[in-house]
């Protein structure tokens, strides 16, 4: 139900209003002019609609309108008028009336606009939230010099189209940066499409990217819109692009030329509207002189170039990191808040993060479970197994034989890369140099999962 006020300077009207009212229970206050229903307004910033009369002495309606829209200008403003013409009505609304009312007024009319009146206001207040619980799931945390100036590349580039390659280690944030781009441009009302390059086999990378037509290939029983088609007026988000097979890239090349794009067993051509945003953690300069990445389309991409530092190099931004962390997973588990004492962060500190802010993120939610203590100290951090090598260390030299060292080692060496890959197995063997069989039954010898 909504709060309602009624500014009218005849008593007997305002009464009959919020009878109906509260009769549909809705709360109301009432004002007999407009400088009472200003003063009003300020001072209950609960209230949802206003219904205010046309014709009142020392300030008319219209004026009242006029400062509420200066002073609140989400309000919903309703006017009531017994003397209305077509000219009053028509500059009601452009002053930002949300209806007009003739008197006498009709009951059921009444209700149904401060009906629609509340709910528009409800809709837009949720909105509201929604979009700030959005932009603070996704926003960047760090207090460092290299955090603050990525914030405000961000903010100077995100209302551009300009195309945008994100640079930086597995870990380190560079979906959120993609994300943080499409929420604060003038596109974030369209969709956020993302694509992982190396996550797909090279025969499926096309038709998810441009789609295809019915019968195109084997197993395409229906038409199926691309990933391109789908951020039409949004944004594309190539995540590691580096892996993107050569046929694929020149395909997207053509895209970013021509803005339209062609399905897969299909003649036509489709326009899009999309801004393109890339990631990767490959050099793509060296890619390129290997043959391996088309320097025309690097230089296509690389239109504003945004490198994330990893977290090793910006350790001042840990305590705001776990901080927000902990808050997070003691929400969601419903367990007292807990912190970090000094001396764990001084430790903390100290391990290089390879797997960076989200290696992080997985070892606050252990930490935050494991232990029972409102306080984390320097001691626990061994039992959470923080620091890999003092791990990898001690495991290795407690082997019995010179078989189990070996292959102890093998595992903990193995485990290692694919945490520093995450887990991304193509990738990890190309970094070995291990055919991806090879890996795979050696992940199956040690139970590796």
């Amino acid at each position: 139900m909504a709060k309602v006020l009624i500014i009218d300077d005849e008593e007997s009207v305002r009464d009959s209003v919020a009878m109906i009212l509260r009769y549909a229970r809705h709360e109301t206050i009432e004002a007999p002019n407009g400088k009472s229903g200003l003063a009003t307004l300020a001072l209950e910033p609960s209230i949802d609609v206003v219904l205010c009369d046309v014709k009142m002495p020392q300030m008319d309606g219209l004026e009242v309108l006029a400062e509420i829209k200066r002073l609140h200008p989400q309000m919903k403003v309703i006017m009531i008028s017994g003397h209305s013409t077509i000219d009053t009505a028509v500059e009601a609304t452009k002053l930002g009336a949300f209806n007009f009312l003739e008197k006498p007024l009709d009951q059921d009319r009444v209700l149904l606009t401060v009906a629609n009146a509340a709910e528009s206001t409800e809709l837009r207040s949720d909105v509201r939230k929604l979009k700030t619980e959005l932009l603070d799931k996704w926003r960047i945390l760090g207090d460092s010099t290299t955090m603050k100036e990525l914030r405000s590349t961000i903010e100077r580039i995100a209302a551009t189209d300009a195309r945008v390659l994100i640079t930086g280690e597995n870990g380190t944030g560079k979906e959120l940066v993609a994300r943080n781009l499409h929420h604060l441009s003038n596109r974030s009302a369209g969709a956020f499409v993302d694509l992982n390059c190396a996550a797909l086999p090279r025969e499926l990378i096309e038709s998810e990217l441009f789609g295809y037509r019915k019968g195109a290939f084997s197993g395409a029983d229906s038409d199926k819109m691309g990933r391109l088609e789908q951020a039409d007026k949004g944004s594309l988000f190539l995540d590691e692009i580096g892996d993107m097979d050569l046929a694929a890239q020149a395909k997207v090349l053509r895209v970013l030329e021509t803005s339209e794009v062609q399905r897969l067993g299909g003649k036509d051509s489709i326009k899009v509207d999309v801004r393109v945003v890339a990631a990767t953690n490959k050099d793509l300069q060296e890619a390129v002189a290997e043959g391996l990445f088309r320097e025309d389309l690097l230089y296509r991409l690389n239109v504003i170039p945004i490198h994330i530092a990893p977290l090793r190099e910006r350790n001042d931004d840990l305590p705001l990191l776990l901080e927000k962390f902990t808050e997070e997973f003691c929400s969601k588990y419903n367990l007292a808040k807990k912190t970090f004492s000094a001396a764990a962060l001084t430790e903390l500190r100290q391990h290089r993060w390879p797997g960076n802010v989200r290696e992080l993120r997985n070892f606050t939610e252990r930490a935050v479970l494991l232990v029972s203590a409102d306080e984390i100290d320097a001691p626990d951090l061994a039992k959470l197994s923080t620091n890999p090598a003092k791990v990898y260390h001690e495991s290795v030299f407690d082997c019995a034989t010179f078989e189990e060292f070996k292959a102890t080692s093998e595992k903990l060496y193995l485990q290692k890369k694919l945490d520093e890959n995450d887990w991304n197995i193509k990738r990890t063997a190309e970094n070995l140099g291990m055919q991806r069989s090879n890996l795979y039954k050696k992940l199956d010898r040690y139970s590796l999962k």
